[in-house]
């Protein structure tokens, strides 16, 4: 089992760490070997999860439809409703 050691550390951040591991009842070492491993646990488990953009680069060009390109904007124009709200005012 490898060993670490940890030079310049703030003592405001160890004694931090120390809070934390008397209120867990671990060790300074084992908080924050704790801390590690909670913290690359998370990391991995963050990194798996795909951005929105890679979802939808895999729905990119999964659409099929039997209609034409021209058809499809003919429908979506007819089924637009115009609001003549705004040329009136509020």
């Amino acid at each position: 089992m490898a060993n670490l050691q940890i030079k310049g550390i703030q003592d405001a951040l160890y004694a931090e760490i120390k809070d934390m591991a008397s209120a867990e009842n671990r060790s300074v070492s084992q908080q924050i070997l704790f801390l590690v491993k909670e913290y690359l646990a998370r990391r991995k488990g963050v990194q798996a999860l795909k951005t929105p953009s890679q979802v939808l680069l895999e729905l990119s060009g999964s659409w099929e439809d039997e209609k034409g390109i021209e058809q499809i904007i003919d429908e979506i124009k007819v089924a637009r409703k115009n609001s003549k709200k705004l040329v009136e005012g509020f």
